[in-house]
């Protein structure tokens, strides 16, 4: 039990859970969220609430954010007077999100000029993830603020450090990300194939995942989101698409072609377009089954 006091600003879906864990672990907490539903819970279990992302970094030496594009990240950060880098007390900042690593090394600079530490921390995993403290925790920072944020880190899973240079993190993150996209974009088109042939989705699905083709779609989001037909596994079709868009521009300015990541880009758009930016990314096999004229069920 630690007592010590942590900013926390972005406590949506998965940045809610993360503060819940910090505060299960004995940490105070200073929050602040556009929604004051997300806040309610927190404040209920004693965290402070702030009026800005500024006045978190007034009051917490180390603050965490969790936000969902890299344009908020960059408003939140270093927007107007209400910008953490205005705030007064603020030594680190740690960022949960998927930003990419331009954002990164841009709001890393800028952090710099004040003496603020910034430290990449995006997280994989989900929100089952970040609930149950066991996410991918994907760090870059000089190796001494990594060594003294680690009780912090641990809090939501397994760490590993991928340098020191701002945005090594987030190329991981994009990486794994665009990976777990082409999974669910090429088992949604398998899946339709096989139901449209006569196979049993279930039958199809438990024999994928004893056999080579199995993958986190596979093995995870289909049988508990697809398969049960609730679409729910609590990933936005619009931050996939956002991420694995991040990883294709990333990839291009480095010289490294992604064709395959092009499609699943294309999917993720059609997605977006047909059932809307907020509905669960799983829904990507809605739009095979809607192309295939089956229903993937069991």
């Amino acid at each position: 039990m630690t007592g010590q006091l942590l900013g926390f600003v972005g406590v949506g879906r998965m940045g809610g859970p993360m503060a819940h864990r910090l505060l299960d672990a004995g940490y105070r907490l200073c929050v602040y969220d556009v929604s004051e539903e997300a806040t309610r819970p927190l404040v209920a279990r004693g965290a402070q609430l702030a009026q800005s992302p500024a006045d978190v970094a007034s009051i917490a030496e180390t603050v965490l954010i969790s936000l969902p594009t890299p344009a908020i990240v960059r408003e939140v950060v270093l927007g107007g007077n209400a910008g953490i880098i205005n705030g007064s007390s603020i030594r680190t900042l740690i960022d949960l999100s998927t930003t990419g690593p331009g954002v990164a090394s841009e709001v890393a600079a800028k952090l710099a000029e004040r003496d603020i530490g910034w430290v990449d921390a995006p997280v994989s995993g989900g929100v089952t993830g970040a609930q149950a403290g066991t996410l991918a925790v994907m760090v870059s920072c000089p190796m001494p603020t990594y060594q003294a944020l680690q009780p912090v880190l641990k809090t939501f899973g397994k760490l590993f450090h991928t340098g020191e240079k701002p945005g090594l993190a987030q190329t991981a993150k994009l990486a794994n990300n665009m990976l777990a996209a082409t999974a669910l974009v090429a088992t949604s088109e398998a899946m339709a194939m096989g139901v449209k042939a006569g196979l049993d989705a279930k039958v199809l699905i438990d024999i994928i995942n004893v056999s080579s083709g199995r993958n986190s779609a596979s093995q995870d989001k289909f049988p508990r989101a697809v398969l049960p037909r609730t679409f729910d596994f609590g990933f936005a079709t619009a931050l996939s698409h956002k991420d694995v868009r991040l990883c294709l521009d990333e990839a291009q300015n480095m010289g490294v072609p992604m064709l395959v990541g092009a499609a699943v880009l294309e999917m993720l758009a059609v997605t977006k377009a047909r059932f809307g930016p907020d509905s669960d990314f799983t829904m990507v096999a809605k739009v095979l089954e809607e192309w295939a004229g089956v229903e993937i069920k069991g």
